[in-house]
């Protein structure tokens, strides 16, 4: 890897719904599932279901930001949550299900700042924006099973985003 690429981490919900949206673009090197934000070292899926830990479910993304901002990342991020929702994401609850933006520098901060204040102003949602902007800690790539789920089973990922309630969601507050 060159010095060209940086980091951006998101948690969302269930990571397996936000690694595609993310992983489709040119400037994209990759996309990881992991988890963040915790306790614990080194933690298993098992353990962080739990919600005993104290992680995100969350996804790690390797970029270009000269071909793909950091902008265009939170863009993505924003239109793929619920952001009024501090008890988890859809059908998942829980607090390793919350929404954050882990910021990896001082910029990123500010942009993600910024952007959530945009959304607050918005009107956009009739109750407060919860999703918390926050420092970055130790990401840990989950079990090889989760990473790129969307590719390895379509028909479960897609059974479970349409379970979800993700996909009405985005479409009646993005108009995507």
């Amino acid at each position: 890897m060159t010095d060209q690429f940086e980091k951006a981490t998101f948690a969302g919900g269930c990571f397996w719904c936000m690694v595609k949206p993310f992983d489709q673009f040119d400037g994209i090197e990759k996309v990881v599932s992991g988890y963040t934000g915790g306790n614990v070292e080194n933690p298993t899926y098992e353990q962080v279901k739990t919600g005993k830990t104290g992680h995100y479910e969350a996804v790690q993304i390797t970029y270009d930001p000269e071909v793909f901002p950091y902008e265009d990342l939170l863009e993505i991020f924003w239109q793929q949550i619920d952001p009024t929702d501090a008890g988890g994401q859809f059908q998942d609850r829980g607090d390793n299900y919350r929404t954050a933006i882990f910021y990896h520098n001082e910029w990123q901060k500010v942009l993600a700042e910024q952007t959530k204040q945009a959304l607050a102003d918005s009107g956009k949602f009739k109750k407060p924006i919860v999703t918390e902007i926050l420092p970055a800690k130790p990401f840990y790539p989950a079990e090889d099973y989760h990473q790129d789920f969307y590719k390895k089973r379509p028909d479960a990922y897609h059974e479970d985003r349409k379970k979800s309630g993700r996909d009405e969601f985005i479409a009646e507050h993005w108009k995507l």
